[in-house]
């Protein structure tokens, strides 16, 4: 045997994350993480999940009875939603306009369910038009959309109107909301969507480790009828549902202090109001675009569709955009991201989301930004 590594004390940079997620948690979410454990059955901690439900209700705006925070990250909550409502035989329609919907198709055939696509180039949002001709074309069970696109930098209209198409063929609607909950409208019950899944590491500025769900009736009811078992046994909804229902019957040990963090970060949001939350986000990142676009810059998406919680930059001609990302990050512990898939190399992905989404973060990013961008001759 070796001897016992000598490892030492933790001691992680103190970054200003601006990246596409995490986002800097508040310190009290943190401070709620650090608070005691108890058991995942515990009294205190039965009431502690009711009481997370409740502002995830909020925060969703909707009263589906069945809202979870599922342990695991965005992706554990992505692949809860479309693995359970995706059963064998089941077409699902999944968009091509960014990274995401890419994994939404993943995760459909994975569930045994065929894939059709409804198109649309990256950085531009789905045209309701296309998604008719998709249903006419398909008859698909399940539609996927992503809300906020974190991969492009737009955000989809007309939810509304996409969630109408869908239920007039019959078919449920799962929502991507891992870059909009908390940080832009959304509007789950108004706008008619059977699921919704998120992230808590984002406009939550919460650490990742309990990821929200939300399922109406009519979705839960597909979930509770299917002839087969989900694939997976960890995410299986219907075995879930005894833990987070009524009964709080044994399932897994929950993330005990995840939850706490989750709880915290939510009544942040109860505290702020949704809507003036909503409007901090847009009026701060409203801020960050005005600053890019006098340095010179553009944005990757028009104004119409202009996602304010994560901003794509298009990098400028004779700019590397890594290096831009390392003299930031080496210089100034400061985090943004390179684009993803189709748009690597030609954006970067700045994050305004949460306790990150703040004045003081944004004039500090703009004048070392334009500082990187000095020292690769751009001027603005």
């Amino acid at each position: 045997m070796s001897d016992a590594p000598d490892v030492g004390e933790l001691t992680p940079p103190d970054r200003t994350l601006m990246g596409p997620g995490p986002s800097e948690a508040h310190p009290r979410v943190l401070k709620a993480m650090s608070t005691p454990l108890v058991g995942h059955l515990d009294p205190s901690f039965v009431e502690i999940m009711d009481e997370t439900q409740e502002l995830l209700r909020y925060t969703f705006r909707t009263d589906n009875q069945w809202t979870i925070p599922v342990s695991g990250t965005g992706s554990a909550a992505m692949e809860a939603a479309i693995g359970n409502v995706v059963e064998p035989g089941d077409t699902m329609l999944v968009p091509t306009n960014g990274y995401f919907g890419g994994r939404m198709a993943s995760m459909a055939r994975r569930a045994g369910g065929e894939v059709v696509e409804v198109s649309a180039p990256w950085g531009e949002p789905l045209n309701p038009a296309d998604v008719e001709a998709a249903f006419e074309q398909y008859q698909p069970d399940v539609f996927g959309f992503v809300h906020a696109e974190t991969s492009t930098g737009v955000l989809q209209p007309n939810v509304d109107e996409l969630t109408s198409i869908a239920h007039a063929h019959d078919a449920y609607v799962v929502a991507d909301t891992v870059t909009s909950l908390g940080g832009v409208e959304l509007r789950v019950d108004d706008w008619d969507v059977d699921v919704a899944y998120s992230g808590p590491q984002k406009c939550l500025s919460c650490p990742p480790g309990a990821s929200p769900l939300t399922l109406n009736d009519r979705a839960m009811d597909k979930v509770l009828d299917r002839e087969e078992d989900p694939r997976s046994w960890y995410l299986d909804l219907s075995l879930l549902e005894g833990y987070w229902g009524d009964e709080r019957a044994y399932h897994h040990t929950a993330p005990v202090s995840n939850v706490y963090a989750l709880r915290e970060a939510l009544r942040l949001v109860a505290e702020e109001g949704i809507e003036q939350r909503w409007a901090r986000h847009r009026d701060v990142a409203g801020d960050l675009k005005a600053g890019l676009q006098e340095m010179g810059l553009e944005m990757n998406a028009p104004d119409e569709y202009w996602l304010p919680s994560l901003n794509a930059v298009q990098v400028p001609d004779g700019v590397d955009d890594g290096a831009v990302i390392d003299y930031l990050l080496n210089e100034y512990d400061l985090e943004i991201a390179a684009g993803l898939g189709a748009l690597s190399g030609d954006i970067w992905r700045i994050g305004c989301m949460g306790h990150s989404a703040r004045s003081q973060n944004v004039e500090f990013l703009l004048s070392v930004l334009e500082e990187a961008l000095a020292e690769q001759g751009f001027e603005a």
